[in-house]
């Protein structure tokens, strides 16, 4: 079976790579050899991640992980491993995956690992965490990108970024409220990464609410942050109606959530935004991805973007019928792709695209109750052993556009 993909997204872990602890697993390096080898060898791109929620359980414990400082030079330290070993062949790099859903699903709200958070059983505080461990990414990228940049950049003839999840935040009318909630909406989510990486200091709106909370960047972090990024990867599924709730300023801060004084709405005057795909939080809005990409562009120096993730999900107990046929899905890319076009037709400077994803996967605490695939897997299951899958089918996927601006021609696939 042949897609035609022309580069893979993969992620590193470092828990696999060298335990958290300095010592190398070497078993795990060889996996990455073989993998990396075999793709060059088929003549697809890699494009390496080396954080995708996976915090190795030895730094959790030695000095509670992300809240840490001493995190910035182990993650610097073990991505310099990274480009040791795999730079010959890797020339696309990325620090962090969606950055922000660990700092706020890990220590907001707790739903996510290390499940911290006010009065979390794990503890936590939701008031100061979350600003505390995002600070911390951005030094940590910061800090991988400046090795990269000082010792191997030039000789391996690479460039290395970030991944940043962006939810589109539309007004719900036009009040000035309304504009205003949704433009907090926006500063505390993609702007929370993004505006230190590309103005060195974080937004306005974040500095006035958030106040003596945010972390401050010293003079030398400020030169280490800023610029820090060759391109910037957005992952963009859906959009959400944001307003203003009228709600009095709280004399003492709870969570981070609550900072951004806005509330979500998926409607419009009965009207859905869009329809829902099988997670809660994923509506289809494809003119969300116009304006996402647009928004970066102007706000952020039209940087250079790769779309690193864009999909939606089925049902785990879909059909096989139903499966094949797959039509909500081919409209979804075809729809999304088509916006992205537009936005690139318009100056956005996106030079590739990665779907999400190639195959059914695991997905977070979803489990299997969730396909995001583009082929998909029939596992038959006889009490707990897992036989051979019985059905591969894919979606009958087409390019929908090709573009020669970056150094992609057509569509990538990711998994």
């Amino acid at each position: 079976m042949r897609i035609g993909s022309q580069s893979h997204g993969h992620e590193f872990s470092q828990a696999r790579s060298d335990y958290g602890v300095g010592k190398v697993n070497w078993e795990g390096v060889a996996y990455y050899e073989r993998l990396i080898d075999y793709m060059i060898k088929q003549g697809i791109t890699p494009y390496a991640n080396l954080y995708h929620y996976d915090l190795p359980q030895a730094l959790e414990e030695k000095y509670n992980g992300l809240l840490s400082r001493q995190f910035v030079k182990d993650f610097a330290d073990y991505a310099e491993f990274c480009f040791q070993q795999f730079g010959d062949r890797v020339k696309n790099w990325m620090t962090f995956n969606e950055p922000r859903v660990v700092a706020a699903l890990g220590y907001d709200d707790g739903q996510f690992a290390p499940a911290r958070c006010t009065n979390c059983s794990a503890g936590g505080n939701s008031a100061t965490e979350p600003y505390i461990v995002a600070h911390n990414l951005i030094l940590a990228h910061a800090a991988a990108a400046q090795r990269y940049r000082s010792k191997y950049q030039l000789k391996q003839n690479g460039r290395i970024g970030i991944l940043l999840d962006f939810v589109w935040y539309e007004p719900l009318t036009r009040s000035a409220g309304d504009r205003a909630a949704a433009q907090r909406a926006r500063d505390f989510h993609v702007g929370w990464f993004l505006h230190p990486i590309t103005y060195g200091e974080y937004p306005k709106n974040m500095q006035k609410i958030v106040k003596e909370r945010l972390p401050k960047f010293s003079a030398s972090e400020y030169e280490m942050v800023k610029g820090s990024a060759d391109f910037v990867g957005i992952n963009q599924y859906t959009s959400y109606y944001m307003y203003d709730p009228r709600l009095p300023r709280q004399a003492t801060a709870t969570r981070y959530q609550n900072d951004w004084n806005a509330g979500f709405a998926y409607e419009r005057n009965g009207v859905p935004i869009g329809p829902r795909a099988n997670s809660n939080w994923l509506y289809i809005v494809p003119w969300g991805m116009y304006k996402a990409m647009t928004y970066v562009k102007e706000k952020y120096e039209n940087p250079v973007v790769i779309l690193s993730e864009n999909g939606m999900d089925d049902p785990g107990n879909v059909t096989l019928s139903d499966g094949v046929q797959d039509t909500t899905r081919l409209n979804y890319y075809k729809s999304y792709i088509s916006e992205l076009k537009r936005a690139i037709d318009d100056g956005a400077n996106v030079v590739g695209y990665f779907a999400w994803s190639l195959l059914d996967n695991f997905e977070w605490k979803s489990g299997y109750t969730s396909r995001c695939r583009l082929t998909g897997l029939e596992r038959c299951f006889r009490g707990r052993r897992r036989t051979s899958p019985e059905h591969i089918y894919t979606c009958p996927f087409r390019l929908f556009f090709s573009y020669e601006n970056g150094a992609n021609d057509g569509i990538s696939m990711e998994y």
